[in-house]
């Protein structure tokens, strides 16, 4: 049927001839098959597994082409990536919701000690001027990732929206104008008073609960400046330009994929627990919650505790590329 050559041959082969099967035509699939074919064998002659960094190896080669190709590469790969799992082999699948412009995004997920070191760098920081901004920086790091916040609705929560006897947390008119309400962990509400005895001290004439000190909520910049900073520190001797991009927003990331983790770990059926992550995160549909779980292949190629009819439906974006 092909002339494939690298090590993927006869999985490219068999995926073409499935979907033939299945009434599609050969067409649709051969050029970019063909192309990633090409690619592998030529770059990436060794390798027989399609992990993350040959996913993106391929993708920022075809970026000098476009976006249109970009993107229409990122579907394939994570059509291939879907079939290479449901055939029992491991495989990167690229988060469809990240590929947007120009830029392609890839949620970077903290390993227990990253995570680990990351907090102590927090922990260690002193601001020389003002000591009110190291205590504002611990608490806003840990409610955004103890409760899968987005940064945004950290920095810009009402000090009135905290209520320290229940733990309770109203996030009000966040995306798309929806409110929800999320509850602390015992020891984030526990740091939590103690953060809030002093803010309410030293800036009770702000609404706020994570002001500056003019009063209003601290830029997105300043957070991520500060978020990047304290990954540096949490990795000494690690050349800066050999660090990975990340986000404040990856600590949300890692929030999801920690409870999916768990519930993996612990047999709970995914597909029946889905809808209350999705209620806690405040994602207006499941597949902005469901997506998480292809960020973990390992474990989910694995598990019997997932129905892939149900995300096969929860999912129609992973055949895109055949249009």
């Amino acid at each position: 049927m092909n002339d494939f050559k690298s090590n993927f041959a006869n999985d490219l082969s068999n995926m073409i001839q499935l979907k033939v099967s299945l009434g599609g035509s050969a067409n649709t699939y051969l050029p970019r098959a063909a192309a990633f074919d090409t690619f592998c064998y030529t770059n990436h002659k060794d390798r027989d597994g399609l992990n993350k960094a040959l996913a993106f190896d391929w993708l920022k080669a075809s970026m000098p082409s476009g976006n249109i190709t970009v993107n229409s590469n990122a579907a394939f790969l994570r059509g291939f990536s879907f079939y290479l799992n449901s055939v029992g082999k491991e495989a990167y699948c690229i988060p469809d919701r990240f590929m947007t412009g120009k830029d392609i995004f890839v949620p970077y997920i903290f390993t227990d000690t990253e995570l680990r070191n990351v907090f102590s760098a927090i922990d260690h920081f002193r601001h020389p001027r003002n000591p009110f901004l190291s205590l504002t920086l611990n608490a806003y790091f840990r409610l955004t990732y103890t409760c899968g916040l987005r940064p945004m609705e950290g920095r810009e929560l009402k000090r009135s929206n905290v209520d320290l006897n229940t733990g309770e947390v109203q996030i009000v008119n966040s995306k798309r104008h929806m409110s929800r309400i999320v509850v602390m962990s015992d020891d984030m509400l526990s740091l939590m008073k103690r953060y809030v005895a002093v803010r309410d001290a030293v800036a009770s004439d702000s609404v706020y609960l994570f002001p500056s000190s003019k009063g209003v909520p601290y830029t997105a910049a300043f957070m991520q400046k500060k978020f990047v900073h304290f990954f540096r520190e949490a990795n000494p001797g690690v050349p800066e330009e050999f660090l990975p991009p990340i986000r404040v927003y990856d600590l949300r990331h890692r929030f999801a994929t920690a409870v999916l983790n768990k519930w993996l770990d612990t047999g709970i059926d995914i597909n029946s627990r889905l809808p209350y992550l999705q209620t806690y995160m405040g994602h207006s549909n499941i597949e902005s919650t469901a997506y998480y779980i292809h960020i973990l292949p390992e474990n989910i190629s694995k598990s019997p505790t997932i129905d892939w009819n149900k995300m096969g439906e929860i999912f129609p974006r992973a055949e895109l590329w055949e249009e």
